[in-house]
């Protein structure tokens, strides 16, 4: 999925071999990879910092819906009579979809 976000591997910046001249490495030629190398490095913290806020989304999201059954599943026992009999099947549709309703808004 990030794949196509990241220039090199592991195994790019292990292999990398420099061309010496008289003087030693090409500067040019360190730098450039050094910048890439860095390029990298920052899209990997952008990565991270977007898995992270995917991650307290998906969390926040998952306790309102935990809240969201527990209330529901108070409600079904509420609609219980007093002799433990459950109501028809057809008054829980539709005190479920009054509940809908007042959750998600009337539509």
């Amino acid at each position: 999925m990030y794949q196509e976000r990241i220039v090199l591997t592991e195994k790019d910046i292990l292999e990398k071999e420099f061309k010496i001249d008289t003087r030693g490495y090409r500067p040019q030629e360190v730098d450039k990879f050094l910048d890439t190398i860095i390029r990298d490095y920052g899209e990997f913290g952008r990565i991270i910092r977007e898995c992270e806020q995917d991650k307290k989304e998906i969390i926040e999201e998952n306790i309102k819906l935990k809240q969201e059954i527990r209330t529901l599943r108070t409600k079904l026992d509420v609609l219980k009579d007093s002799t433990g009999n459950e109501t028809s099947s057809a008054d829980v549709l539709r005190r479920l979809s009054n509940l809908e309703k007042i959750i998600y808004g009337k539509e």
